[in-house]
């Protein structure tokens, strides 16, 4: 190795990590130096301005995309920095690509596939480097903050894009397409003896052949290799109570986790979680070595992991009905064969309770239940196509960004659609990332007569980015553009009333209109207490009469052609 190609880590003590402009100007050198291996550039701008860079490996020096695309390449993509208080993987993957560039075999080991790579992505939170953040972790001496500077958590950030970085992210994956990605991070939680712990896409959420093929063989496979590589690795230790003892439950990554957002894409995705608790050195070498096999892997088997994506892509053009919400199966649990510290509770030197600790000296080693089998417990029926109306100009644009194919309507014309008319809706009492979310939303489906004007936008989902558009435009999905609040304006009913004219008007409406007649005593019979309020009784004769009704309002505007 060249002695000026190490990295901020190799020149330090093995408890250093590279700061932003290391980082960059490591990678500007590495690339005039090796122009044929490693191509680097900007990719766009961060919300305070910092320029977001992306890498690409290419063993034959094509680094263009479409290119590489038209090939049929294998793409095998490295996302690190997204919590750069988390930076092991920032310095493994500099690691990674200086060896290519510099050690021939190992770059034609690398054959005909493709390394993509972002350095550092969340590049704000890279420069606000301190030592204090992470409460719990062992090193490195200095490092980043998991806020960006709107103060956002970017590993929560993929479907909303409220960061600039992650409507850049969205379109680099998008247009990329990769078929493995690997987005590098460091765990909280329980402690235990594995250095490295391993989120992936959920099985049974990824579904069709990848799914198996994942849990059945590409699973196995990295475990065994990293035993051998002298890291033992654990699925993600997600205890069900408070320790793993009781078992731990595989983690659902719904998509506003990177795993979860490249799930939509029909991308493999794994989150290496190394332990808060053990020296960064030691996370550094497991963080190299999962990295190093999983990229090998994807160069062995990446034919048949491309014929598995194009089979799900293809599944989604004609599919019936669509699982678009999961919960863990607590019926069925698996097993996995557990390292861990015995777990002990003592009464508090702090207050008057009993505190959990883990005992190192009394280790142990057995079989725990591992909840990791998923169903489906919300499915749609799959329409021919959705319609969004061109004035959600929001949401319009993340399917864009996402290579959603839509079509505008070129004349106004009135057809018939299956609606969502909005029943309730369980909101957070406090904001979540920016928003507030909607944790429960439950509907009623309708039939009706819709105008549609020229300009509106048709989803058709015959197409192989259908997962993205169904996943973030039915409402209940786990991740909906809906539950993240992009539809609000929709909960608010526009006009209101006099109640000392309303109050007549009323037992006219109750007398004419039997059907909000028989609603209103079911709705007194549920309610005495509140027949004394007269705000809440006028509000329910308003909200459900036909004559002074409001169409718009709880009516979700995105209809769906079946």
């Amino acid at each position: 190795m060249p002695p000026d190609l190490r990295t901020t880590y190799e020149l330090g003590n093995h408890n250093q990590t590279t700061t932003w402009l290391e980082c960059i100007t490591f990678y500007q050198d590495l690339a005039a130096r090796y122009p044929q291996v490693l191509h680097f550039e900007q990719i766009g701008l961060s919300d305070s301005g910092v320029p977001i860079h992306a890498g690409v490996v290419s063993a034959d020096g094509v680094f263009d995309r479409e290119q590489i695309k038209r090939a049929g390449r294998t793409v095998f993509f490295n996302n690190n920095g997204i919590h750069p208080g988390e930076p092991e993987g920032i310095d493994a993957c500099m690691a990674i690509v200086r060896d290519l560039c510099t050690q021939p075999e190992r770059l034609a080991a690398l054959g005909s596939t493709v390394l993509l790579f972002i350095p550092i992505y969340n590049v704000d939170g890279s420069l606000n480097r301190a030592n204090t953040s992470r409460v719990n972790q062992d090193g490195p001496e200095q490092f980043g903050f998991r806020g960006n500077s709107r103060h956002l958590d970017l590993n929560r950030d993929f479907i909303k894009c409220d960061s600039l970085n992650a409507q850049v992210f969205n379109r680099l994956l998008a247009s990329w397409d990769p078929d493995v990605m690997v987005d590098t991070h460091t765990s909280n939680g329980a402690d235990y003896p594995y250095t490295m712990t391993l989120i992936h896409t959920q099985t049974d959420k990824l579904g069709n052949g990848l799914g198996p093929f994942l849990q059945d063989t590409m699973l196995p496979h990295i475990f065994a290799q990293m035993e051998q590589a002298g890291w033992p690795t654990c699925p993600y230790v997600n205890p069900v109570k408070d320790s793993p003892d009781h078992g731990i439950a595989e983690f659902l990554e719904v998509p506003r986790f990177s795993t979860g957002f490249a799930a939509l894409h029909h991308v493999i995705g794994f989150m290496p979680e190394t332990h808060m608790l053990k020296p960064f050195a030691d996370r550094y070498a497991s963080m190299r070595a999962l990295l190093d096999i999983t990229m090998a892997f994807t160069v062995k088997h990446g034919e048949q992991i491309k014929q598995l994506r194009a089979q799900a892509k293809a599944a989604g053009r004609t599919q019936a009905a669509w699982p678009i919400h999961w919960t863990m199966n607590e019926e069925q649990p698996s097993t996995f064969p557990f390292k861990g510290y015995a777990a002990q509770y003592t009464p508090s030197l702090l207050g008057d309770y009993q505190r959990l600790s883990y005992d190192r000296s009394q280790p142990w080693e057995r079989d725990i239940k591992y909840y990791n089998r998923f169903d489906a417990d919300v499915t749609v029926a799959a329409p021919k196509a959705y319609i969004v109306p061109q004035a959600w100009r929001e949401v319009i644009e993340r399917l864009r960004w996402n290579g959603v194919e839509m079509h505008r309507i070129t004349t106004e014309q009135t057809l018939t659609a299956r609606y969502y008319h909005i029943t309730d809706v369980g909101t957070r009492a406090t904001a979540y990332e920016g928003h507030m979310f909607h944790d429960n939303v439950e509907l009623e489906t309708r039939t009706g007569q819709f105008t549609v004007q020229a300009g509106d936008y048709v989803v058709s989902l015959d197409q192989d980015n259908a997962r993205y558009a169904v996943e973030t435009l039915e409402p209940q999905a786990h991740d909906s553009f809906f539950r993240w609040g992009f539809f609000n304006s929709v909960l608010e009913k526009k006009e209101a009333f006099s109640d000392y004219v309303f109050e007549d008007m009323a037992s006219e409406l109750l007398r004419d209109e039997p059907a909000l007649a028989a609603k209103f005593a079911e709705w007194k019979a549920a309610n005495p207490a509140l027949l004394s309020n007269q705000e809440a009784v006028l509000n329910f004769i308003f909200a459900h009469c036909q004559r002074f009704a409001e169409p718009e309002w709880r009516r979700y505007p995105v209809i769906a052609l079946m």
